[in-house]
């Protein structure tokens, strides 16, 4: 079995990188160069208890997390949140990249806003073929404000320090998520194959046994289904249609509902079951909210 090494603090990335202690225990931007990269990490097994970010400029980057097609060749992103695995491979020969590491330690914001908030930015439990591909603009962006944190690392430490820190940390955050609703954005015609995609899946899904078999169809279930993190395709059926996969799960659910309640004399327990529920209260709960009536009262009303 192939060996992961755990890596719980700033400092132990540092030595495996052969750096020097970080300037600050609890966050450190880290380059890597194509000769490092290949002497400290080839096909390394990592699990981490930190958040990384890694901002990959060229063509080829020796980690992998995965990789679809580029929007953009200036630069791809991956953010790595406690307790994922991280995967590195050597470089191709004469490849041509400048990869950037942002690793912060959960205790660096755990007090701060940010603390609060971080579970919000949902590419952090995106798969890498999910990646931020970025253009030169962008790029220039999220340097500035790596170099902006560098800069706050590189002076002695004082009460302003934290703050500054964590506010411009917070700012790359926000400028990341705005650059995935550009990426959405600018996918629109990939996105709206997948929004069928997913739309043929229910209906596939409801005319095998899985209901009988499996229940409900989750948002897990269709994310695998589709190759996507579930975070992923819900906020892209967000950014398409208004709807997270949760929301057009029920929806699909309810209007076979309402179909069954007029064209058959099965009992409301039946078709609950029939559609997945493992309750038929909880489908006469889902129904009601969604519809405004009770399953009965939508039968006697049509």
């Amino acid at each position: 079995m192939e060996e992961i090494i755990n890596i719980e603090t700033v400092s132990q990335v540092h030595k495996m990188a052969g750096r020097s202690e970080p300037l600050h225990p609890l966050i450190s931007v880290i380059k890597f160069t194509e000769e490092a990269a290949r002497k400290d990490f080839d096909r390394l097994k990592v699990r981490s208890g930190l958040y990384f970010i890694s901002l990959k400029a060229g063509h080829h980057c020796p980690m992998v997390y995965g990789r679809n097609t580029y929007d953009f060749e200036s630069g791809s992103m991956i953010f790595i949140a406690p307790n994922q695995v991280m995967t590195f491979e050597p470089p191709k020969t004469n490849a041509s990249y400048g990869t950037w590491a942002l690793v912060f330690h959960p205790d660096l914001i755990r007090k701060s806003p940010l603390g609060e908030t971080i579970d919000q930015y949902n590419y952090f439990s995106y798969e890498a073929n999910e990646g931020l591909h970025i253009s030169e603009k962008e790029k220039d962006i999220l340097f500035d404000l790596l170099g902006k944190i560098e800069y706050e690392l590189n002076q002695n430490l004082d009460k302003h320090s934290q703050e500054l820190i964590i506010a411009t940390l917070e700012l790359f955050l926000k400028y990341c998520d705005r650059f995935y609703d550009r990426q959405f954005y600018t996918r629109t015609n990939l996105n709206k194959d997948f929004v069928t995609s997913f739309e043929r899946l229910l209906k596939d899904y409801y005319r095998s046994e899985k209901p009988f078999k499996l229940g409900l169809p989750t948002v897990k279930y269709c994310g695998e289904s589709l190759n996507m993190s579930p975070k992923y395709l819900s906020d892209l059926l967000k950014k398409e249609t208004g709807k997270s996969t949760q929301e057009h799960i029920h929806h699909f659910v309810i209007n076979k509902a309402k179909n069954q309640l007029l064209a058959s004399s099965s009992s409301i327990s039946e078709l609950a079951y029939d559609l997945g529920f493992e309750y038929p209260q909880h489908f006469a709960k889902v129904f009601k909210r969604k519809v405004g009536m009770s399953p009965s009262q939508y039968r006697n009303a049509s």
